[in-house]
């Protein structure tokens, strides 16, 4: 998953939409309810690297096949450390359709639960007009 790692890294926001299937699936580490759809899943994508400071990658596992990476990082969020993995499996087109998160330890995941709230209606906001603009364009 090379191509999303370096995306990543560069904060390229479109290239990383880009590696989005449109029915990917979003796992977070926060929320019960996975999210569905790539308008949603770019929009939480955006706002996760407004509230992470200090992100890194710095471990990646892929299976043999190449359709399952794991994409271990780090990060800080509102001063508190956070260790978190990345799960992606790719499509046949090589696009990622299923996307989870898992964080450490509780209390950065909590931080992040607060800091994603603060975020949600630009993240809604985001995804909606995504939407009616991919819908005006097909």
């Amino acid at each position: 998953m090379q191509r999303f790692r370096q995306a990543v890294e560069a904060r390229d926001e479109q290239a990383i939409a880009a590696l989005l299937a449109d029915d990917v699936v979003f796992t977070s580490p926060v929320a019960f309810t996975p999210y569905q759809g790539k308008p949603i899943t770019a929009a939480i994508l955006r706002a996760v690297m407004r509230v992470f400071e200090d992100f890194r990658y710095i471990r990646e596992i892929t299976d043999d096949g190449g359709r399952d990476s794991a994409l271990v990082f780090q990060a800080v969020v509102d001063g508190k450390q956070v260790t978190g993995c990345d799960f992606l499996h790719v499509n046949d087109d090589g696009l990622i359709d299923d996307f989870m998160v898992m964080v450490r330890p509780l209390s950065a995941a909590n931080a992040l639960s607060a800091a994603m709230a603060a975020q949600f209606d630009r993240i809604q906001r985001e995804a909606t007009e995504a939407s009616e603009s991919h819908a005006a364009g097909a």
